[in-house]
Order: structure tokens, then sequence, then C-alpha cells
């Protein structure tokens, strides 16, 4: 290793939506893979469903601390996808 190869400037790994740390050519490919996934019809279908057993649950009076724990896991995780496919939107698909 040379001196001018310990001088470059190191890219810097960044904080992900996810809350882990990748670097930024990792983030944005992911990003693009979410965005071209549910671009299409399927996906879209995917996404509603994915919808519809997460962010549109209601929970009632009797729900335990476990299930309700569950269910807001569940829709961070679908914050989560929405959120790679409008970065991955916005960047640009493959």
């Amino acid at each position: 290793m040379s001196w001018d190869e310990l001088k470059k400037e190191k890219e810097l790994p960044v904080k992900s939506v996810d809350g882990y740390t990748r670097s930024v050519k990792e983030e944005t490919e992911l990003n693009k893979h979410f965005a071209t996934l549910f671009k299409g019809n399927e996906g879209k279908k995917v996404l509603e469903y994915l919808k519809s057993i997460t962010s549109e649950v209601i929970a009632g009076p009797n729900i335990t601390s476990n299930h309700l724990f569950h269910i807001e896991g569940m829709r961070f995780l679908m914050g989560i996808i929405k959120t790679r496919i409008q970065i991955g939107e916005k960047n640009g698909r493959w």
C-alpha cells in the first residue's frame, strides 16, 4: 500500500432508512432494486396486500401488548419498503 492510497478520501458509510450502515453504492443499488421490483402491476398488488395487513390493521381494545408490538414491527417494515421505493424512483430505476 502506498502513501497515495492512504491519502485518498475513503467513501464514508451512510446510515440507512433501516438503521444499518452501508456504502452509498450499496444503498443506491438496494433502492433501485426495490423501485424496479415494485414498479409493475404485480408489485403494486403485493404492496396493496402488504398495506392491508400492516398500516390498515385496526387494533381493538383487547389487543395484547405482544400483538401490538408485532403489528408495529410490520408497519415499520412496510415504511422501509415504501421509503426505498420512493428513493429508488427518485434516483432512477434499473
